[in-house]
């Protein structure tokens, strides 16, 4: 599409997409008839890409909490607590990847709750009241990134209102361009976090000063890290994206996030080793890492701390924006550009009016959504698999018991975010 007038999209479930290049093989007993038809199709993205826009959601300044807590959880115990994270959020966003699958083209999270969960009687007030509650959390949430861009901007000179006009220009002109300049943007932005880290990690080789062995404080601290990693994985918004820009084709869904959650893993693993080896001694392992590791590595760092923090929020608000300009669409079948304003505006307003108690709250609210989602996948996954049969997930890991330890897994995550370390 052109850089100067870009052709309006289709708006998300109203314009039929290419379907699946490559057909799930179906499991033994399961039948696929009532499945989507699977056709040849293009996709918009390549799986990096797709990758980088799952990442790009799940990355953010909350990876720089994670050194603080393993002072608490222990190291052996985060350890094996952020593998079992991963592999749990893992499991939820295949289930959602597969529910998107077979709810059709160009469906987003509320349109695919109505299809394998949300039905009857009530159907169409419940649905009404989700989508509110989604779009509302959803632009507090951008807001508070367009307050936090800003900042960043402003610690370097730039004056308060320009910061803020910046940070929403650049964060929302990517996503008027597409899904394919969304997916390019987020590989840049993910390449450029990847060499800052890179920068840090290298740096910190050579002021190795602490230990990076924690013993465990307790259940409290174990549960509040397991809480923690968690939510820095949550994506849940991004999977539809992925699944539309990859023409729903399961393998390369299934690899997208597969890597997408891995590029997390190893951010986190890569921050909280060397944050805690590189730390000052004197000022210890903050709260917010980037503080004692620039301590202890060179005020430099926490220059390029912030370049990491600004980086994290653009990709998240691009993973985001995109996310709710789509679900728009889907529930009013207005034009995409409309969509685009309609979830991105708003989010510039709430700054320059200056409601920040309302955005602390409403991101509070937007982790309660996260909670809420995860706990209504299992259920409506166990409707897809009853109704279409396997798509993604191979059958031992769609199983029952699997579904409720992802359940418990999520449970708990919910219980880490509010204990007190």
């Amino acid at each position: 599409m052109s850089s100067s007038t870009p052709a309006a999209e289709p708006a998300a479930g109203h314009a039929a997409e290419p379907a699946v290049g490559h057909a799930a093989e179906p499991a033994a007993g399961h039948a696929v008839a009532s499945a989507p038809a699977p056709t040849a199709g293009h996709a918009k993205l390549t799986t990096w890409q797709a990758a980088c826009i799952i990442t790009g959601y799940g990355v953010g300044s909350g990876i720089m909490t994670l050194p603080y807590l393993v002072t608490k959880a222990g190291t052996v115990s985060a350890l094996l607590l952020l593998a079992a994270a991963f592999v749990f959020s893992y499991l939820m966003h295949a289930m959602l990847a597969e529910m998107c699958i077979g709810a059709g083209p160009g469906v987003q999270l509320v349109g695919m709750f109505r299809k394998h969960l949300i039905r009857g009687r009530f159907e169409k007030p419940i649905i009404i009241c989700m989508f509110v509650l989604v779009t509302l959390v959803l632009v507090f949430n951008l807001a508070a990134y367009v307050a936090g861009g800003a900042e960043i901007l402003e610690s370097f000179g730039v004056p308060a209102l320009a910061a803020k006009i910046i940070f929403y220009a650049v964060a929302a002109g990517v996503v008027f361009f597409g899904l394919k300049v969304l997916g390019v943007s987020e590989a840049v932005a993910v390449d450029g976090i990847i060499a800052i880290v890179a920068v840090l990690a290298i740096a910190s080789l050579f002021h190795l000063d602490s230990s990076v062995l924690y013993p465990s404080q307790g259940a409290m601290g174990i549960l509040a890290f397991f809480g923690m990693a968690m939510m820095a994985f949550v994506a849940f918004f991004s999977v539809p994206q992925a699944v539309e820009g990859l023409d729903r084709n399961p393998v390369k869904v299934r690899s997208a996030i597969k890597i997408g959650l891995t590029v997390n893993a190893l951010f986190i693993l890569v921050i909280t080793g060397c944050s805690l080896a590189a730390s000052d001694p004197e000022v210890g392992v903050t709260q917010l890492a980037m503080i004692g590791w620039s301590a202890g590595i060179g005020p430099w760092a926490q220059l390029l701390g912030s370049a990491f923090t600004l980086l994290a929020m653009l990709t998240t608000y691009w993973s985001i924006s995109r996310a709710l300009s789509d679900i728009v669409a889907e529930q009013t079948g207005l034009s995409s550009r409309v969509c685009w304003v309609i979830a991105t505006l708003p989010s510039l307003l709430l700054v320059l009016f200056d409601l920040g108690s309302f955005l602390e709250l409403m991101r509070l609210a937007g982790g309660l959504i996260a909670i809420l989602i995860s706990l209504m996948v299992v259920p409506a996954f166990r409707n897809c698999r009853r109704e279409q049969g396997r798509l993604l997930l191979s059958e031992r890991l769609g199983s029952t018991p699997v579904q409720i330890l992802v359940v418990l897994a999520f449970i708990l995550m919910a219980v880490g975010n509010v204990v007190p370390v």
